[in-house]
């Protein structure tokens, strides 16, 4: 690589994240492999982020901040760090998960040597908000499969998304669109990765996942520590709120019309024409793609009695309709 340009860039988009951001960048700064840039994403932060992050990037050049004038919603930041990258390889961090010293130095080192991988990821525990274990992420996918339908297949299955924060070939990013700003569109993206290469899980616990009220799984999943022992039928009730997720990916959509399971089914079909594929493995896809929704048919009628009752209350509460309500 030049000397002008690391070989790993970090993204950290962050929104009010004084809490927990300092233990964030120093475990980030900690790392053995330290030929990486880290680009701080501040949301419009209305605590004392912006002081913390300016005060660590006063410290160590390798630290990029930027401030957004308003907050752009969660999809478009997360976009923004990559978009501002330069590396060979690009890994997202959260601003309140942290990192083994060596995680970095494995994910390059696997990437290095095995072409057709295009993420690196580790095996993942939860830590509480003191940093104390909670318990293992038991969620394992056979990602590492040469047939693309076959990765598809198991990233259809329900995780917590969490090889989005694994290390990336940034030449395999750049041929996916952007993170989208719908329910799940951090496992869509991670669909649409798979379908370029194969993922390699690291057989050791380098990434630590801090479980807290004020996160998005907390808020909008509060059930999901249930999914991480296994993929059972047993837990196959067991959704987030994809409304509430829509909104916080993209806070422009509030009090808008939306239908989130479909536009998760759209994005499913749309990956499975955005690259080369051979006709049977994009017929495997769909399959695939049946089998997952199989028995959960239901939600898509929610979506639309859903907009039906908004449409019902607006029409019930719109002026023209009052006024004649008061007609004597």
């Amino acid at each position: 690589m030049s000397a002008n340009l690391p070989q790993v860039s970090i993204g950290l988009p962050v929104y009010n994240g004084e809490k927990f951001i300092k233990a964030a960048l120093d475990s980030l700064l900690s790392q053995t492999f330290g030929d990486f840039e880290l680009i701080i994403s501040d949301n419009a932060s209305t605590d004392k982020t912006e002081e913390i992050c300016r005060a660590y990037a006063a410290q160590d050049k390798r630290i990029r901040y930027y401030r957004n004038q308003s907050n752009l919603g969660c999809s478009c930041n997360f976009n923004r760090v990559f978009e501002l990258s330069v590396g060979k390889y690009f890994k997202w961090a959260a601003y309140d998960d942290l990192h083994a010293p060596d995680f970095l130095m494995k994910c390059v080192d696997v990437l290095d040597n095995n072409p057709k991988v295009v993420l690196c990821h580790s095996h993942v525990y939860f830590i509480d908000e003191n940093g104390d274990f909670l318990q293992n992420y038991n969620i394992k996918l056979n990602t590492d499969s040469e047939n693309p339908h076959k990765r598809f297949q198991q990233l259809l299955t329900k995780h917590l998304c969490y090889q989005t924060y694994g290390v990336i070939r940034a030449s395999t990013l750049r041929q996916v669109p952007p993170m989208g700003s719908y329910g799940t569109a951090d496992g869509i993206l991670l669909l649409r990765i798979g379908l370029l290469g194969q993922f390699y899980e690291i057989p050791e616990y380098l990434f630590f996942a801090r479980s807290h009220s004020q996160q998005s799984l907390s808020m909008f999943f509060p059930n999901y520590h249930l999914l991480t022992n296994d993929n059972s039928k047993s837990t196959s009730s067991i959704l987030p709120d994809f409304y509430a997720y829509t909104v916080w990916f993209d806070s422009a959509k509030k009090g808008k019309i939306l239908f989130p399971h479909w536009r998760i089914v759209w994005e499913y079909m749309v990956s499975i024409w955005l690259f080369q594929l051979r006709f049977d493995q994009r017929i495997r896809c769909h399959i695939s793609i049946y089998q997952q929704l199989h028995g959960t048919e239901y939600l898509l009628i929610k979506d639309l009695l859903k907009v039906a009752q908004i449409l019902w209350q607006r029409c019930w509460h719109s002026p023209l309709l009052n006024k004649q309500k008061i007609i004597p």
